[in-house]
């Protein structure tokens, strides 16, 4: 079905290699999720195109060229500095690894080229002169807010599991439900989401934990999928948690705790992992009150091998097991200055705003007992942590007004000795701020060392 009503700006240099195409005598549109995304107000991140045009013809048409994938037909022309793939019009043969198509066969037919995507609102086609091309009725889908595959979902997601998650990942980006039978082939073939690599369920999960609506990775855990990525969220998710300062579970708990950072990688991985640990620690008193002694190392424990499982760089694997190993550090303490800068200092500069914002998502998340209180003495520790910051108080060795070279300079020899010295030095300036002048500090090392 052909739209001529929609109207779509693309790009100058999309549109060239469109019109290059078609110059030479051949189709050539863009396609997915920039077509499903320009249609919503949103602001496409790639411009695909697709064309009748064979690989190589596509390269001998252009002149910078990367051959991107040539036996899956997609050329990478460069335009500028930046680069558009193109890929030729394929049908997919038989999926052997749940995510490779055996081979392909080039098809000058683009209703065959759309039947092969993941869902209608990514199956729909755009150029200027033949308008919108939505056979699948991807329009009627945005308008109805559903994710609904193109043909027999079965078969969409044998031929690559991972869009298994990719329609939760949609439906979190977009406040979109999943259509019944859609949902539903979801729950049957969830299982074969093993055959996906971390790096790939990895991207997935990330983009939607930070969406609009993280709480819908209960989706993926109520269709089965987490039990085969994340089964240790499973078991958050079956822990009960029967205290006054919650009205949760584990997992419910952590879901709720997510929607209330920051929407970036770091922040929301530390609250997805900041109690896994719990149903590991879980103990019932004699009244049958719930308890989970240990559960913040338990929690860095197993985050720390969840996500070299998932394939995190180690730089966000050291930020987010900090943020978990201190979620509740300073719970109940009235704050100094001293406090915060003893705290600033354990727990890093680089992550402190981020563990202010993880203590207050985490009494967010439980129950109304005390709340207020405790949200008021989160704010004592951020109110104090600017001033430190605005008055630039030293908090590390970093910022403490001496070094290791002026240690040198005055005699001292490197090793050992010269830690200790600057540790001192330190250790003594975060009890007094007013300390850290470097004469000062030349002359307390010489009484020191």
């Amino acid at each position: 079905m052909n739209n001529t009503d929609i109207r779509i700006t693309i790009p100058e240099k999309a549109k060239y290699i469109i019109d290059v195409l078609e110059d030479a005598g051949y189709e050539a549109y863009v396609v997915g999720g920039c077509v499903r995304d320009s249609i919503l107000g949103r602001e496409p991140q790639d411009w695909d195109i697709t064309t009748s045009a064979l690989p190589l013809r596509v390269k001998e048409l252009f002149r910078r060229t990367i051959d991107t994938g040539l036996q899956h037909g997609t050329v990478t022309v460069m335009q500028g500095e930046e680069g558009f793939e193109v890929t030729t019009y394929r049908i997919d043969g038989e999926y052997e690894d749940g995510r490779h198509p055996k081979d392909v066969t080039f098809t000058p037919n683009l209703e065959e080229d759309l039947l092969r995507r993941d869902f209608t609102i990514n199956a729909m086609a755009y150029n200027d002169r033949r308008g919108l091309v939505d056979l699948y009725d991807g329009i009627g889908d945005i308008e109805r807010k559903i994710i609904r595959c193109v043909g027999d979902p079965n078969a969409r997601f044998s031929e690559d599991a991972l869009r298994m998650l990719r329609a939760v990942r949609f439906s979190a980006q977009l406040g979109y439900t999943i259509e019944p039978a859609t949902r539903e082939a979801i729950t049957k073939l969830a299982p074969t989401l093993e055959k996906i690599s971390a790096e790939r369920i990895r991207t997935e999960l990330v983009k939607l934990l930070v969406s609009n609506n993280p709480y819908e990775l209960k989706e993926a855990y109520e269709t089965g999928m987490t039990a085969v990525f994340l089964p240790e969220f499973d078991r958050a998710m079956q822990t009960e948690q029967n205290h006054k300062h919650h009205c949760y579970s584990v997992g419910e708990h952590i879901l709720h705790a997510i929607e209330e950072v920051e929407a970036t990688q770091v922040l929301r991985m530390a609250m997805l992992l900041h109690d896994i640990g719990k149903p590991d620690t879980l103990t019932v008193d004699e009244s049958g009150i719930t308890h989970f002694h240990g559960h913040v190392q338990k929690s860095e424990e197993m985050a720390k091998v969840i996500l070299r499982r998932l394939k995190f760089d180690n730089d966000s694997i050291d930020k987010i097991c900090r943020l978990v190993r201190f979620h509740d550090y300073g719970m109940g303490i009235v704050p100094d200055e001293k406090i915060v800068r003893r705290a600033v200092n354990k727990i890093g500069e680089d992550i402190f705003s981020m563990f202010l914002q993880v203590g207050r998502a985490d009494i967010m998340a439980q129950s109304d007992y005390e709340r207020e209180s405790k949200l008021a003495n989160n704010d004592s520790w951020g109110k104090m942590y600017d001033k430190i910051m605005e008055e630039n108080q030293c908090v590390s060795l970093k910022t403490l007004k001496i070094n290791g070279r002026t240690l040198i300079e005055m005699g001292v020899k490197p090793g050992p000795e010269l830690g200790r010295i600057l540790n001192t030095l330190l250790e003594e300036v975060l009890d007094n701020p007013s300390g850290n002048d470097e004469e000062w500090l030349k002359n307390r090392a010489q009484e020191i060392k």
